[in-house]
């Protein structure tokens, strides 16, 4: 019997990963391409910061809202769907922008679209999980969420060095990976109409609030957020500075992509054993990415990128699964929602900045990131020190 509802648990988690892997193969795609195409459109450094700050910041910012709706309502599912139809449409739409205004607007409505399905999507995760070791279940998605990450470049890349550059046809191409996640989540949903049912629940004690744990835990994640240079700037970069072709930029994302799907399987088993010192581990290696990628030459950029997607596969999957262990089932959605919001208004403060010290300054630019990632390494340190609390559910 419980091998069972482990399997049914296991394939719960898989085919929310397929999800994830055809939307990322849409979005991430897009994001490998957007900071360039930006600056054929004639936008500025400053801009393009400015930018994909106000789309992370929408991105993360408003998820304290959806996870707080999905909570009192429990229709997770409705949300679900109505977040991914907005997140992935919005991608091939940008086929049709022809000025860097309407390019903004689609840019930040892909952003709003993941930013209301994301609080339900992590609470159905750590319904799944449970049974299967979160550090795992986490890690094993965010592989194949990668595997899509990894796939949508290596197209894009194909598409414009056999297009001449032809961005437009880049997009378009891309609705259909779009449609196939859709499928796959309705799908989902006739599989698995109620997933919460997927967590063995235990009684609790009554409780208002989060716990203190969690909010140093937050405080942490604030600095990581800060300091982590979006692409779409590190691609406004390489393209300025003239460090590779158009076609290699989105093949370096992919590159980080791969680093990350590897990175969130093996970060994801030790953080089973070892809890938040693999988070440390993981901030301390990719805080060496900012000088790597904005002071070296295309040698030096390459390894960054490498430590920027071991970055990147531990704040998508160990982060997340921190927060499943510290919070019982019914408050999930807002306590994602929550750590989101943080989280987006963190990365939305420090891209504006560092798009504000690249026009100024390269040299600030990487000093601010990298002292970001220390502070948070400092915190988490302090953090192994409080002792952990028992989770329960009401």
């Amino acid at each position: 019997m419980k091998r069972i509802a482990t399997d049914t648990a296991t394939r719960f988690v898989i085919l929310l990963g397929l999800i994830s892997l055809f939307s990322d193969m849409t979005y991430e795609a897009a994001r490998s391409i957007n900071g360039a195409f930006l600056n054929i459109l004639g936008t500025s450094g400053t801009t393009v910061g400015i930018v994909a700050g106000i789309g992370e910041l929408i991105g993360y910012g408003l998820r304290f809202v959806s996870g707080y709706i999905a909570d009192k309502t429990k229709k997770y599912w409705t949300i679900l769907i109505t977040g991914y139809l907005l997140n992935l449409l919005s991608v091939p739409l940008l086929a049709l922008a022809g000025y860097w205004q309407i390019a903004v607007v689609l840019m930040i409505a892909e952003r709003f679209g993941k930013a209301v399905r994301t609080p339900a999507r992590d609470a159905f995760l750590s319904f799944g999980t449970q049974k299967i070791g979160r550090g795992w279940g986490y890690g094993l998605h965010e592989a194949m969420d990668q595997i899509g990450a990894t796939a949508g470049p290596l197209l894009v890349s194909a598409v414009l060095f056999w297009n001449s550059q032809n961005y437009r046809i880049a997009y378009a191409v891309l609705l259909l990976p779009a449609v196939i996640a859709v499928s796959i989540l309705l799908y989902c949903k006739h599989l698995y109409p109620r997933p919460e049912s997927l967590e063995i629940k235990t009684r609790s004690l009554a409780s208002k609030g989060f716990n203190r744990r969690y909010w140093i835990y937050i405080f942490a994640v604030a600095f990581i957020a800060a300091g982590y240079a979006d692409f779409t700037l590190i691609a406004y970069h390489f393209k300025t500075k003239a460090l590779t072709s158009d076609s290699t930029i989105p093949l370096l994302y992919a590159a980080a992509m791969a680093t990350d799907a590897i990175a969130a399987l093996i970060f994801g088993k030790l953080y089973d054993k070892t809890g938040i010192k693999t988070l440390l581990l993981a901030v301390i290696l990719s805080s060496f990415f900012a000088p790597m990628v904005f002071l070296g030459g295309i040698n030096w950029a390459v390894a960054g990128m490498v430590l920027w997607g071991i970055g990147m596969g531990a704040q998508e999957s160990i982060l997340k699964a921190e927060i499943a262990g510290m919070i019982p089932p019914e408050r999930r959605g807002t306590a994602f929602g929550t750590f989101n919001t943080i989280f987006g208004v963190s990365w939305f403060a420090g891209s504006a900045l560092m798009g504000f010290l690249y026009d100024i300054s390269i040299t600030w630019l990487v000093l601010f990131s990298v002292a970001s990632q220390m502070t948070a390494v400092i915190v988490l340190i302090y953090l192994l020190k409080e002792k952990r609390q028992p989770v329960t559910s009401e």
